[in-house]
């Protein structure tokens, strides 16, 4: 209990550290530069007292029990009792880790649809077009993305191929998919890529690649762990942008059949 506590004062002391200089740059801004009194003072001050104990009990979290999860799993999806001993002894192939990506699929999907940052953007979004940009359909394709991305960077990993060949081509495809869509769609796809490296997803899949690069043979973590975010921030601006190719044409289609009937 005395170790739990120590940790978590220490997590608040530097989180309290890491959001003073926010704090420091609003005040500055609000007493100096507009010369005003900074309006609901005490709700200002129980808001700041709750995102300082959210963050320190998010990171408690965080070191706690989702990166461990992470790497756990990783280690038990590549033990030779999941991969198969007959196998192990021949030499490894990537279709051996198809456990694997089907789990990084699954967690990528399932982490991205929980993201706050994506849900708050999605609804934005939602509510800016007047409904034409539905939320959960944004929010499904933006997932679907990530859950290509990191599947597909763990195969990158299992494989050992360098990261720069995949990058370089997931942003030859976003180019020619960014001539062919509409203009309205391709700021909000665009962005749609940083909101997915947040909060829940980002220590997931950093804990996933680690322990995924600690136990493959032959693979670094410092050269091959990393890198599963770049994957998450790149897909799904492709997702969004061929959900609102698909979704442009089946309303063409429609439009041409009303006008036909």
């Amino acid at each position: 209990m005395g170790e739990f506590l120590a940790m978590v004062a220490d997590t608040a002391a530097a989180t309290l550290f890491d959001v003073m200089p926010i704090v420091a740059v609003l005040l500055v801004f609000q007493v100096l530069v507009l010369r005003r009194k900074l309006p609901n003072l005490r709700r200002v001050l129980v808001g700041f007292v709750l995102v300082l104990a959210g963050l320190t009990l998010f990171l408690i979290g965080l070191q706690e029990a989702l990166f461990p999860i992470g790497e756990t799993m990783a280690r038990q999806l590549t033990s030779p009792a999941a991969i198969g001993l007959e196998r192990l002894a021949d030499g490894v192939q990537w279709r051996d880790y198809l456990l694997v990506y089907a789990f990084a699929a699954a967690i990528g999907f399932a982490t991205t649809v929980a993201e706050p940052s994506l849900i708050a953007v999605a609804l934005k979004a939602q509510a800016v077009s007047a409904g034409a940009v539905h939320a959960w359909g944004l929010r499904i394709a933006v997932a679907v993305g990530v859950a290509a991305g990191v599947a597909l960077g763990c195969f990158r990993i299992v494989t050992g191929t360098p990261l720069p060949w995949y990058i370089m081509a997931a942003y030859a495809v976003v180019i020619l998919q960014t001539f062919r869509s509409s203009r309205s769609i391709i700021p909000l796809a665009y962005d749609s890529g940083g909101v997915t490296t947040s909060t829940v997803t980002v220590p997931v899949v950093a804990a996933l690649g680690l322990g995924l690069a600690a136990t493959v043979p032959g693979r670094s973590p410092l050269i091959d762990g990393f890198g599963l975010i770049a994957f998450a921030s790149v897909f799904p601006i492709m997702s969004v942008l061929g959900y609102a190719m698909i979704a442009d044409r089946i309303r063409r289609a429609r439009k041409a059949k009303d006008k036909q009937a």
